[in-house]
């Protein structure tokens, strides 16, 4: 047998990255890319690319798995049942949420989400902190020991009860992060504001689930995203601004950038492909399946969103993945009963149909290019969460994680799907272009007809600093 031979050859694919395209073989050995170029030496296993598009596996950034919540509510979806379906729909690196829970350390939370994950994942996976209880001991000890250790990215939150921080302890975390080199995401909505508004709408008999966007207007998420770019700019340290929904947080975001801060952006599919009227133009129970937090705007937002994309706003998009049962006990329509919309789960499925309505919309539409496409949906999340060059690119030394696009007629269908939620809010959605093929680390996971398991073959990455530029 040939020293040169690869375990895998890739043959003529349309190669796009972030900053390039080109017609290249791929050369995969050891479940990383070995080569690149026209013509190279044979493989034991060889696969033909010839008139379709190969980019990097997807990295979502922003998604939540087992993610321990009160009972008797319970996500759907456990690190087997979602990383199946991120591999479905072409991404191959999530990174979920290990959250802090008050009056106990962070370590207790990274210990418990490892027994989550550990022998589960069919995909590599790392983790986000969510810190919810900043005492001294956490500011001082942990959070600088666990960012050396590999867990450089922390969400905080400006709202829910058991989450949200004061401004005093946002500004003690960004300034933790601006001495160890690790990014803050950032949930942005006022707390205040949707209290007061929750009551009068209460008050009023309004607690249908469509009254949630009521309690959550533009004003809430651009009021918090001012108060935390200004709190940014105050301790001098660039944060990331999660699942940016409407046009007004959009507007602060882009003064920011105009005047030199660094502040990065966040987007998700719920923002281009769900309006308000998705929860309900009456007091229809229904409109709980697309209730999350921002919540879907008007349609004329989606276009904001969608011009935002294409001019560099936003750095990243992710699923924010959260996923509840409509049916059941453990969701947000228990044993039949409708809840005040305070009380529906906030959170709505995404991770297997993120990748495929960006690639369909975007790319094949001409909203955005095919590069811009890879930098949102793989490089730059990679790169801001510390993964970049493993991840994120096709590139020799990289992971052999890599998706073949296949551009045909998909309509989706929850059936189809691959998670463990009992429905998606993009259901009857017609999609020109989905993944005919997705590897991690050069072994084929999906065929486009059949799922592949590799159970307990994703790896637990640490992650370095961010190695995102600054974007002024």
């Amino acid at each position: 047998m040939s020293e040169t031979q690869f375990d895998l050859v890739i043959r003529r694919a349309l190669v796009a990255t972030a900053s390039d395209t080109f017609l290249s073989d791929i050369g995969i050995r050891d479940g990383v890319i070995e080569q690149l170029g026209r013509n190279i030496a044979a493989g034991k296993k060889e696969i033909d690319a010839a008139g379709r598009t190969v980019t990097p596996g997807g990295v979502d950034g922003h998604c939540h798995l087992d993610q321990p919540v009160p009972a008797p509510l319970r996500m759907a979806d456990n690190f087997e049942t979602g990383t199946r379906s991120a591999a479905c729909g072409g991404t191959t690196t999530v990174i979920p949420f290990a959250v802090q829970e008050k009056g106990h350390c962070l370590q207790d939370a990274v210990d418990d989400y490892h027994r989550r994950a550990k022998d589960r994942a069919h995909v590599d996976y790392a983790f986000h902190l969510i810190v919810s209880d900043p005492t001294p001991d956490v500011l001082e000890r942990e959070l600088p020991r666990l960012i050396a250790e590999g867990y450089s990215s922390f969400k905080i939150y400006m709202t829910y009860d058991d989450l949200k921080l004061n401004d005093g302890q946002i500004l003690d975390v960004l300034d933790t992060a601006k001495k160890h080199n690790a990014l803050v995401m950032v949930h942005a909505e006022n707390a205040d504001c949707i209290e007061w508004l929750t009551k009068r709408l209460e008050a009023a008999g309004n607690t249908a689930p469509r009254f949630h966007g009521h309690s959550r207007p533009m004003l809430v998420e651009r009021e918090a995203t001012h108060r935390a770019i200004a709190l940014s700019e105050l301790v001098d340290v660039p944060i990331l601004i999660v699942h940016v929904s409407g046009r007004e947080a959009v507007e602060q975001i882009r003064w920011a950038r105009g005047h030199g801060l660094n502040i990065f952006a966040e987007t998700c599919p719920q923002y281009l492909f769900l309006s308000a009227e998705d929860m309900g133009v009456d007091n229809s129970y229904v409109g709980a399946k697309c209730v999350c937090s921002p919540p879907p705007r008007d349609k004329g937002n989606q276009d904001v969103i969608w011009a935002a994309l294409a001019e560099g706003l936003f750095t990243v998009f992710s699923s924010d993945h959260a996923p509840f049962n409509y049916e059941g006990l453990d969701g947000k329509h228990p044993d039949g009963q409708e809840m005040p919309f305070r009380y529906v789960p906030n959170g709505i499925p995404g991770l297997e149909t993120r990748m495929p309505l960006l690639y369909s919309e975007g790319v094949l539409k001409g909203r955005i290019t095919v590069n811009k496409f890879v930098e949102l949906t793989s490089t730059n999340a990679a790169k801001a969460y510390g993964l970049h060059p493993r991840k994120g690119t096709i590139a020799i030394g990289s992971d052999a994680d890599l998706v073949i696009w296949e551009e045909r007629d998909t309509e989706i269908k929850n059936t189809m799907l691959h998670h463990a939620t009992d429905y998606t809010p993009y259901e009857g959605i017609k999609l020109k272009a989905w993944p005919a093929m997705t590897l991690c680390a050069g072994e084929v996971v999906w065929d486009g007809k059949d799922f592949q398991p590799r159970l307990g073959k994703g790896r637990f990455l640490q992650c370095s600093a961010p190695s995102l530029l600054p974007k002024k």
